[in-house]
């Protein structure tokens, strides 16, 4: 029970962490939450007017999986911290 109390507290706090995947300088930006939920795209007018779809569509996956990447990682380090919170560092009892 308290571990799914706090595996929701979690979600909640991934779920208000914005994180940003920026693709050639900003011409695209991503942004999602730590959930790996994309919340929004941004194309540059300047450079959507000018680009090919191939490079929209490249840059658009650099951006994307940057974002996703850094949602990622604070993901693991908030269920880590928790985990850590929930059974103390056992760490120490395995060698590690």
């Amino acid at each position: 029970m308290e571990a799914q109390q706090k595996a929701g507290e979690v979600k909640k706090r991934l779920d208000a962490i914005s994180v940003a995947g920026v693709a050639e300088g900003g011409k695209i930006t991503v942004t999602a939450n730590a959930n790996k939920v994309i919340q929004s795209i941004h194309i540059d007018s300047a450079f959507l007017a000018d680009a090919d779809k191939e490079e929209i569509e490249e840059l658009l996956v650099v951006a994307i999986n940057k974002a996703l990447e850094q949602a990622e990682n604070i993901s693991q380090s908030e269920m880590a911290a928790m985990t850590k919170s929930m059974f103390g560092d056992l760490g120490g009892m395995f060698g590690q």
